[in-house]
Formats: C-alpha cells, sequence, structure tokens
C-alpha cells in the first residue's frame, strides 16, 4: 500500500511479438526491495537500549506522559499531580510539582515545537507553558501538542481550563466552558499571533476556536464537522489541515482557519477516492492520531489493535500493523525467537491483556514517529516496537524483559542534549568516528498499566551500583503500602550469618562463586545448607547447552527431581540488582512462579530474558574457563552430556 507514484506501463511500447504471445505468461518478477538509505543513521538517534534505564515515582498510577521541546518531560497521575522534569545531558531530573486538582486530570496536553522544526541547525530557544483541565470523575485520556512549542492544553469534564508557564512555573489564564468538552488541539503555526485551540463539545457535532493567549471565554469561530461528536483531532502544521475522528470512525479533514476541507491541500476531493472509511468500515473507533514530523503521513490507533499508517495527501492506507492478541498466540507458537516468550510469561501477559481491555480509565496507546518519519514506535503487549515504515520490518524492540511492566503510552525526545542550540555536523565520516559523545541523548518516556512510575528507555543500560538501595527504580515518593510492606519483609529476613562464598569442585575444574545472602536470604540458605550437608555430591551436570547455560543440581540426573531443604517448593526472590544481563550468572531453575527446590544453573551469555522468572543469587568470580569448558562438551538431543561432568564436593566457609 505504498503511496502512489506518477507514472506506468504504457501498452504502445511492448514490442509487438510480446503482444503475439498466447497463453499464460510467467508471473512479473518482483521488484527488490530497496533498504533504507541512512537507516543505521537514525536508529543510532533512537533509544536501543533492551531494559529501562531509570523509573521515576508519582503518588498514584501514572497517566500522561509529554515531552517538550524546552527540554522538559510532564508527566501526570489520576490523583490530579503533574510533575515537571528537566532534560539534561545525560537523564532527567526532577523540576516542579504542582497539585493541580483534588480529582483526577482527564485531559493533559504539552506544547513542544515539531519535530520538523527542531532537525533545522539553528534551534531558537523558548520559553513553554502549557494547559490543563481538572477532572473529577475520569482519568486521563487526551493528550495533544501545538506546533511552535510554546503552549499546552488539556479539557476536562468540568468545564475549566488552566494555562501554565512551565519556564516560571506560574498559572497564566483560566478559561472555562459553557459545555463538556470531548477533544482539544492546538491549530496554529509558529509564529501566529494568535495561539488559537480548538475545542469539542462531547454532546454535539460543534467544534469551536479558541485565542489562548486572549484568554476569552468566547469562541473566534465555531461550525459544525462531523455528523457527531468529534472525539480525536491532530493538527497537521505542514499542511495547515487538521485530522479529526468522531465517535462512529468517520475521518475528516479541514483547515482550523475557515473550518472548510482544504482543497489545496490534498489530492482527492471525494472521500471515496481514498481509504478513510477504513476505520468506520471496521466498525471500530480513533483511539490516537499522530501526525510524522514532514506532515507526509499520520497514524491512528484503535480499539481492535490495528495501527494503521495513511498518507496525508492522498488519504491512502500505507501501513497496517495488526497487534491483536490472535496474532500474539500465532507468534507465540513460530520459530521466531525475536517474538517468543516463554510459555508462563505469554499467558500471564495475555491475562493482562484481557484486564485491559476492561479497564476504561486505562492510557490510550499511541504511535509516534521519529524525526526522520521513516520509523513507527508503538507499546505491543511484547514490548515497544521500532518499525521501519520503508522496508515494512521490526528494527528494535524495547522492554521485552521487563515482563512486569505493560508500557501503553508513549513520548519521544530527540532534541540536543548539549547546551549550545547551534548543531555542529561532522563534515566527514572520519569527523563521525571520531566523536565518542553523541550530540544528542535520545529517550522515550514511557507510563505503565496500573503503575505509579515514569520509565526511561535511552541508549543506555541501566548500571548495577554498589548499593542495592540506588537502582534503577528511584523512590522519590512514598511507595505504596503493599511495596512497603514487600521492602520491610525483605529487611526482617536479611541475616549476616549466610555464607556469601562458595568453591564448586568439579571433574573439571574448581569455580569459585561469590552468594547475595542480603539479597537473596531464603535460596542462599537453601543452597548453602544443601552444599554444607554433601547434597550436591557426584550429582551431574544434566543440561548442557551452548551459547545459553550449564544446569545441575538434580540427584535424578533427568531435570525432574531436587527439593528444597524445608521439602517443599519455596518463593522466588527477585531484587531490582541481580539480573542476568552478564555471563557466569547464578541462578535458580524452576518450573514456574515460586517452584524452587535445589536445581541451578550458571550462564554462559546475558540472558535478560530470564530477569523475573529465575532468582539469581551468585556469580562466578574464578573458574570462568572451568564454566565455558563443561559448556563446550558432546552432548545428545535432550542437552545431556555424552560424558558425565560432575560435582565432587563443594567447599563452604564457615559462618
Amino acid at each position: 500500500m505504498e503511496e502512489p507514484q506518477n507514472g506506468g506501463t504504457n501498452l504502445s511500447t511492448i514490442p509487438e511479438e510480446e503482444e503475439q504471445a498466447i497463453g499464460p505468461g510467467p508471473a512479473p518478477r518482483a521488484r527488490p526491495k530497496r533498504p533504507l538509505q541512512f537507516e543505521q543513521a537514525y536508529l543510532d538517534s533512537l533509544p536501543s537500549a533492551n531494559m529501562y534505564e531509570k523509573s521515576y515515582m508519582h503518588r498514584d498510577v501514572v497517566t500522561h506522559v509529554a515531552v517538550s521541546s524546552a527540554d522538559f518531560f510532564i508527566t501526570g497521575s489520576v490523583d490530579g499531580h503533574l510533575k515537571f522534569w528537566k532534560k539534561k545531558a545525560v537523564g532527567i531530573e526532577f523540576a516542579k510539582h504542582f497539585r493541580s486538582h483534588l480529582g483526577p486530570i482527564e485531559g493533559l496536553a504539552v506544547s513542544f515545537s515539531s519535530l520538523f522544526d527542531c532537525m533545522r541547525d539553528v534551534i531558537i530557544p523558548f520559553s513553554v507553558s502549557f494547559l490543563l483541565v481538572k477532572s473529577s470523575t475520569m482519568t486521563c485520556s487526551v493528550m495533544q501538542v501545538s506546533a511552535d512549542g510554546l503552549l499546552c492544553c488539556t479539557i476536562s469534564s468540568d468545564r475549566s481550563v488552566k494555562v501554565y508557564d512551565v519556564v516560571n512555573y506560574d498559572m497564566m489564564v483560566m478559561i472555562r466552558l459553557p459545555y463538556v468538552p470531548g477533544a482539544v488541539e492546538w491549530v496554529y503555526k509558529q509564529g501566529d499571533v494568535k495561539a488559537n485551540l480548538a475545542v469539542s463539545d462531547r454532546n454535539s457535532s460543534f467544534v469551536r476556536i479558541y485565542d489562548a493567549r486572549a484568554g476569552s471565554n468566547e469562541p473566534i469561530i465555531s461550525k459544525e464537522i462531523h455528523l457527531g461528536p468529534l472525539k480525536v483531532m491532530r493538527y497537521n502544521p505542514v499542511f495547515d489541515s487538521v485530522i479529526s475522528a468522531d465517535e462512529k470512525g468517520i475521518i475528516e479533514y479541514w483547515n482550523p482557519a475557515t473550518l472548510q476541507f482544504p482543497e489545496n491541500e490534498v489530492n482527492f476531493r471525494l472521500k471515496s477516492d481514498t481509504n478513510l472509511f477504513e476505520i468506520a468500515k471496521c466498525k471500530t473507533t480513533v483511539s490516537a492520531i499522530e501526525v510524522s514530523p514532514d506532515g507526509k503521513q499520520f497514524s491512528i490507533t484503535s480499539p481492535d489493535r490495528r495501527i494503521r499508517v495513511f498518507w496525508f495527501r492522498t488519504g491512502k492506507l500505507r501501513r497496517v500493523y495488526d497487534e491483536s492478541l490472535e496474532v500474539a498466540q500465532d507468534l507465540q507458537r513460530s520459530d521466531a525467537p525475536m517474538y517468543r516468550l516463554e510459555a508462563i510469561d505469554f499467558g500471564r501477559r495475555m491475562a493482562v491483556e484481557k484486564e485491559i481491555e476492561k479497564t476504561e480509565t486505562a492510557p490510550l496507546p499511541n504511535a509516534v514517529f521519529d524525526e526522520s518519519s521513516n520509523f513507527l514506535i508503538y507499546a505491543t503487549l511484547l514490548g515497544i516496537k521500532m518499525v521501519n515504515l520503508h522496508t515494512n520490518k521490526v528494527a528494535r524492540i524495547l522492554g521485552k524483559v521487563e515482563s512486569n511492566d505493560r508500557f501503553l503510552r508513549i513520548a519521544l525526545y530527540q532534541g540536543d542534549r548539549s547546551s549550545k542550540k547551534v548543531r555542529k555536523i561532522p563534515s566527514t565520516a572520519a569527523n563521525v568516528n571520531e566523536s565518542k559523545e553523541p550530540l544528542t541523548d535520545p529517550t522515550l518516556l514511557c507510563c505503565a498499566f496500573k503503575k505509579h512510575r515514569i520509565y526511561l528507555f535511552s541508549r543506555r543500560e541501566p548500571e548495577e551500583p554498589e548499593d542495592a538501595t540506588k537502582g534503577r527504580d528511584v523512590f522519590n515518593e512514598k511507595p505504596p503500602a503493599d511495596e512497603l510492606l514487600a521492602v520491610s519483609d525483605i529487611g526482617k529476613s536479611v541475616t549476616t550469618s549466610l555464607p556469601d562464598n562458595v568453591i564448586l569442585h568439579t571433574t573439571m575444574g574448581d569455580i569459585h562463586m561469590r552468594l547475595y545472602p542480603e539479597e537473596c536470604p531464603k535460596t542462599v540458605e537453601n543452597f548453602t545448607t544443601h552444599c554444607r550437608n554433601g547434597y550436591y555430591d557426584n550429582l551431574i551436570f544434566h543440561r548442557v547447552i551452548k551459547g545459553f547455560m550449564i544446569q545441575t543440581g538434580d540427584p535424578l540426573g533427568d531435570g525432574t527431581g531436587g527439593q528444597s531443604i524445608w521439602g517443599r517448593e519455596f518463593e522466588d526472590e527477585f531484587h531490582k540488582s541481580l539480573r542476568h544481563d552478564r555471563p557466569f550468572t547464578l541462578s535458580m531453575a524452576n518450573a514456574g512462579p515460586n517452584t524452587n527446590g535445589s536445581q541451578f544453573f550458571i550462564t554462559t551469555v546475558a540472558t535478560p530474558w530470564l530477569d523475573n522468572k529465575h532468582t539469581v543469587f551468585g556469580r562466578v568470580v574464578k573458574g570462568m574457563d572451568v564454566v565455558q569448558a563443561i559448556e563446550k562438551v558432546k552432548t545428545d538431543k535432550t542437552d545431556k552430556p555424552y560424558q558425565d561432568v560432575k560435582i565432587l564436593n563443594v567447599t563452604v566457609p564457615k559462618s
């Protein structure tokens, strides 16, 4: 469904002998798909880490995230609180906190310069303001942005609008509406005197335009655009047009100055010549609309779990990405490792998806474009996908290993990380290679289903701090009661009497391992007690997979036996500072959540997909060559070595 190009086959140019041919001809040769030029350069300007680098807390569930081109991140939660975060050269820092309303915020929109303008060599600094609205019954559901980066708006069922200056942290204007708004969008270009704001009526088909800078409660112009109430709209500043959708999925284009069809900006006159009826034909609605920075495309997300990409000027469909649960199940059954999950993990994620469908207050997912307009980014059951629109292939998946977080709403930052606003572009490839630090710090800001946190994906994996209390999940607010209880339980169970190292003597050499009794006291107690009692003596490594791990600890030698020192299965002990992020990690084998017994394994590569599924309780500090030697032994079809490799005994220091 590529955008139609001029030209075609002219019958008069076909050779005469081809015209006289009788019978079916061979299938036409498929044109080879050209790769996207400079694809790697575009990917280098996008987040790439498998795990989120940092997360920060709100006091309640986060429903809104937005990025301002003035280097501010703004986030809102269901308790009516707003937080402002300043973008630094690396990461963000807290700026200010407002208790904007006593009830939940229904809609939040933060202004930022369009990425089309941000790609210029000279970036003009400016102050940023935003609008926000209060609600007493509903959670946040709308987020829209103006094109010049100066203003931001929100709507609410309480019919009030507040305008804040983000840089000066001051409320500028309050606007009261005589009706309940349904959707809102900034509809002016950068440099316009008036900051026009389009607001729809939730109970009628009227759209009204206001001058937000004037602060007047009277609209400049109003008109009925749709046959029914307008639900979503998005301004395309490149073509000075608005794309809107009503509650039945009917899509319209209109000019914000005249509220008429923009004939001079599009290449069609009748919607029957386009695919704009696609949403209505599928009997679904529009959840969110996002416009590409170059204005040539826009994306639509819908409750049917399909992401549709349209060409703006022709109204034709370019791509349709099906992220339905049926497709997810088919991918799970496929042999593609990029899309597969462990069966237990997949089942749990499917349950979360069904819960999201029943939760009306969940943030509405969106699909955003990168600054080059070549990549589409959206959150799915599997993680956050980055799709190359040119080749129609998934280029990258972020957060696949974050099995406890279902990301929904996202906002992309690709601004200049330096204090200078004039970028210097290297003249040669050699200069690019000489630069050790990137000019930008691309960051993806996300909120997740029923989570009190905002999550930041960058090009850096999370660091493992020496102090476990200073991990990637920052406790900048008082944790909820359940988190406090979990922390207190861990604190009570910590004991300093447990050994923190052991030596595994095998038939191929010694393996020295450091243990983590403070982080995983029950697991370490079980393991070291078995070691002292000789439980592991003469047991074989019954499962060895090259490029993955070596496993032992089963008295039966086939992976089906073994029990804990308590004679029953015991619970997992996951710790944020202990992950499968490197080879030679010591971890517990299990048959599912909280089914630990006596079996354990040592990884030979980083295995982040095992995080929060298997308890990491140690690391190999000496004898890595022994682990690698065991890894290389020949095995049968069940991954069992032909020649037994045994644990002779285990040395445990006296505690």
